[in-house]
């Protein structure tokens, strides 16, 4: 008799493969997809640091640190500040063994990578008052690096409110947010009515996810994935006011990335298969009613026009690298690639639990399929889909067995190693 959800999974796996398999091929008859190994946004470099002596060490430590908070010992608190801490040293960890320490800022300070980030932005600020700024937004948005104009400005005004104009301070704000992900995703499976050992494998689960650990040091992705995960444990939590909460958590969080509108639509799904049709539109037409008196308020006191701001930022991304990515490769690459990078265990039973039916699983496939449809994210999906990772290792976590959870952690670690020393992941 074959486990729940096992054919959903073969099946997803053979297009996976197979997806894999076309990708390389193309590329090694000299076709271009617009990434140099399909349907990865990497390059084969292989390389390894000094630092790999501290931190290979630190990142097994927090693989062994895992094991007593799985099995349960402690209490609620130990295991949040556990689960944090251990995916703080984990990502500082295995950021040292390729790049050392300055790997753990480089991306916003003296990579060449840094002139499509945040910083070289504020200068701009700085002449024209943040007022004015968020006025001009729009107009302004297609002169600006790559990052910032394919975003809302929600970095740019934190960078202003907190003073931080350096490399080194961004990169430990966007460190320490984005490793809170990992209790979060505890957080939220409890919310959906995980029992707390299950919660506690999907904390872990993306703790050790490869593409947290590749990314969660380099890309403000990282954040806006701990941004999604607050809005999620709210908006599926019962009740009017939880809702409302969420609906300020959701605008807000949408003021620092467009695609986290998408954990809306994720929370409104699950709220259907929980609890029906009422329950979702219920939620959804409360999260629709902030959102827009967000905006209006904020258009109001600032001049900031979402509707141009979305255009140009669409603008901006037809306009880069993904006019070189074709439509149909991508519409199965971007997925491929996420659940790669996800860690190869966590996606094979995130598939299952779709194929079990579980809320979880189906609302990720949701938002899923229609990112992939509207074509906004050809590739890159390892580093851009962060925010969707907590959801699947929550819908994986239904279905993995618990006392082979450290063994797949270790897998998980495995993969994001073997990744970083081999590859050139860019961030």
């Amino acid at each position: 008799m074959r486990a729940p959800g096992t054919r959903t999974a073969i099946a997803l796996t053979a297009a996976g493969l197979l997806t894999v398999a076309i990708g390389l091929g193309i590329r090694a008859a000299g076709g271009g997809l617009g990434t140099p190994l399909p349907p990865f946004f990497a390059t084969w470099d292989p390389h390894i640091d000094a630092y790999a002596l501290i931190g290979l060490p630190v990142v097994a430590l927090s693989l062994l640190a895992a094991v007593p908070l799985l099995s349960g010992r402690g209490s609620t608190l130990t295991f949040v500040l556990g689960a944090f801490a251990i995916a703080l040293a984990a990502r500082l960890g295995l950021s040292l063994a390729r790049d050392g320490a300055d790997g753990w800022y480089a991306v916003f300070g003296s990579d060449p990578e840094a002139a499509n980030e945040y910083l070289p932005v504020l200068p701009a600020i700085d002449s024209l008052g943040l007022h004015t700024f968020l006025d001009r937004f729009a107009e302004i948005s297609p002169t600006l690096p790559i990052h910032p104009s394919a975003h809302p400005p929600g970095i740019l005004v934190l960078l202003e409110a907190t003073g931080i104009d350096g490399p080194r301070a961004f990169a430990a704000l966007v460190i320490a947010i984005g490793a809170a992900a990992a209790p979060l995703t505890w957080l939220l499976a409890r919310r959906l009515g995980m029992a707390d050992g299950r919660a506690r494998t999907a904390a872990m689960l993306i703790a050790f996810s490869p593409g947290a650990l590749l990314y969660g040091v380099l890309s403000t992705d990282a954040m806006f994935a701990t941004f999604g995960l607050v809005v999620a444990c709210l908006l599926v939590g019962s009740g009017v006011g939880s809702w409302v909460a969420g609906a300020v958590a959701l605008a807000v969080a949408s003021f620092f990335s467009w695609a986290l509108l998408a954990i809306g639509a994720f929370a409104a799904v699950v709220r259907f298969l929980r609890g029906g049709i009422g329950s979702a539109v219920g939620m959804a037409l409360v999260a629709g009613a902030v959102l827009v008196g967000f905006y209006l308020a904020l258009y109001g006191l600032t001049g900031f026009d979402p509707i141009g701001s979305v255009r140009a930022a669409g603008d901006a991304y037809s306009l880069g690298i993904a006019n070189a990515r074709p439509y149909l490769f991508w519409l199965f690459g971007s997925p491929v690639a996420f659940a790669v990078a996800l860690g190869v265990p966590t996606a094979w039973y995130a598939a299952r639990a779709l194929g079990t039916g579980d809320p979880a699983a189906v609302g990720l496939a949701a938002i899923v399929l229609v990112s992939v449809l509207i074509g906004l994210t050809k590739a890159e999906t390892e580093r851009i889909w962060l925010f969707m990772g907590p959801l699947a290792a929550v819908a994986a976590a239904t279905l993995v067995p618990l006392r082979r959870t450290p063994a797949i952690c270790a897998v998980l670690v495995a993969q994001a190693l073997l990744t970083q020393l081999l590859l050139d992941t860019v961030w």
